[in-house]
């Protein structure tokens, strides 16, 4: 596929989707986790590779992430690479893939605006096979693959995903202008008729959120009796200036809903000013604030809110899926559990499955080509279910199966003292889905993958 190009400003500091709920998950089939081949890889003799950062024992992956100047409040490099090493230790404890085992050698933090430099390292110095990303701003990511380095990122940047067959993440190509009924069924759960939508005007992506928050209230109006009461998409990254005339806004509006397109401080922040105006009863739907230590921090800041969950949520049952494999595995390597190591873990697992895939003889281009074959995957039922043979763009509001997901499904856990607990579905059955035949309103089918 041709390589698109990225410029992106600087100002593009934060990704937040809330049309990430336009992700995820289901169980593999054969094409994922579940795979009948020996999952310690080829057995017998190891077939000779020289694949870059292919040794005779070892599988080389690099890193790029955001540590320094990390303007989210979310844990970004650290516990990115805790998920992908925990996830190496697991296969590598049945025996790696294909007689080699699996390790990340090469960390690189891009610094927030430094991501292009770290991207031309990887490819100068040719010594890792893939590199994974959680970048705020991924300016090197076409480098990378015009390079044909094969890639594993953080799903938050689908404009720089889009077009790349050799780029996969935790979701396909998301969405950002098309409506939601993941939105509307949010407000449902805490009784909300009124809604406010807020967004930064200096991203792009949290724009185009806002945006799709506004219009899916207007459509499904009819059948919710939602409206939207107060909208404002400019907003200044990080609210250097606070939220007060807009807070008061929503009070005079009479708004019980905030759906915003914040990070982590920016949820704070707004959360802190509500309080301080007498609106602690309106709740919020969080985007990205499913951080167990953020939230306890809080106290009761967020007491009631709703949050939106892109993968199994760890509330939920394991039942048969990889959830109980990522519990114990980052038990075993001492590292704490977070949304962002859940993300690395599954990136980990893409590359696991498509090295498998490719066979022992794997090239890079091998490996390309055999996880742009996996129809149904989704991370041992981790994810919603990605078809990696189309989904590489973006589905759009007139076509949404085209290259879209068959199915809209998110989860939703609500705060309750300061924990997170299941809302809106089961531990079972911890999604909630729609089908995408069609955008019309409907009762969602709680879902297990």
């Amino acid at each position: 596929m041709p390589v698109k190009r990225l410029e992106l400003h600087l100002g593009r500091l934060v990704a937040l989707v809330a049309a990430l709920g336009v992700l995820l998950v289901a169980c593999s089939n054969s094409s994922g986790s579940d795979s009948t081949e020996n999952k310690g890889g080829s057995g017998g003799a190891v077939v000779s590779n020289s694949a870059p950062g292919v040794t005779a024992d070892a599988i080389n992956f690099s890193m790029l992430a955001t540590k320094s100047n990390n303007p989210t409040g979310a844990c970004i490099y650290d516990c990115y690479a805790q998920g992908i090493e925990a996830y190496f230790a697991f296969r590598n404890s049945e025996g790696g893939v294909h007689g080699r085992k699996l390790a990340l050698t090469e960390k690189i933090d891009d610094q927030l605006g430094q991501n292009k430099q770290g991207a031309l390292k990887i490819i100068n110095d040719n010594n890792t096979f893939g590199t994974f990303s959680a970048a705020q701003l991924p300016l090197g990511w076409g480098d990378l693959a015009e390079a044909g380095v094969p890639q594993y990122v953080w799903a938050i940047q689908p404009a720089a995903m889009a077009g790349h067959d050799d780029i996969w993440g935790n979701a396909g190509i998301i969405c950002l202008d098309c409506t939601a009924r993941y939105y509307p069924y949010a407000a449902t759960l805490v009784g909300a008729k009124k809604i406010a939508a807020l967004g930064y005007g200096v991203s792009d992506s949290s724009k185009r959120c806002t945006q799709s928050v506004r219009d899916s209230i207007e459509l499904y109006k009819a059948d919710t009796g939602q409206e939207v009461v107060y909208y404002n998409e400019g907003l200044a990254f990080g609210l250097p200036n606070g939220v007060g005339p807009e807070v008061s806004a929503i009070k005079r509006a009479g708004a019980d809903m905030v759906i915003t397109c914040f990070d982590l401080n920016g949820q704070k922040t707004l959360a802190q000013e509500l309080q301080r105006q007498g609106l602690a009863d309106v709740k919020l739907l969080h985007p990205n604030s499913y951080d167990q230590k953020f939230v306890e921090e809080a106290g009761d800041l967020f007491e009631g809110d709703i949050v939106q969950v892109q993968f199994r949520p760890f509330e939920a049952d394991a039942g048969d899926s990889g959830l109980g494999d990522f519990k114990k595995w980052m038990e075993k390597t001492g590292a704490e559990i977070s949304e962002v190591a859940m993300i690395g873990w599954i990136d980990a697992d893409i590359a696991y499955q498509g090295i498998l895939k490719a066979g022992p003889s794997f090239t890079r281009q091998s490996v390309i080509d055999a996880t742009n074959k996996i129809t149904d995957y989704t991370a041992d039922g981790l994810i919603a279910p990605i078809d990696w043979t189309r989904m590489h763009e973006s589905a759009t509001q007139e076509d949404p199966t085209t290259h879209g997901a068959k199915q809209e499904c998110t989860s939703f856990v609500q705060i309750k003292g300061g924990k997170f607990q299941m809302v809106g579905a089961t531990k079972e059955k911890p999604w909630v889905c729609w089908s995408n035949a069609n955008r019309d309103w409907a009762e969602p089918t709680k879902t297990s993958f």
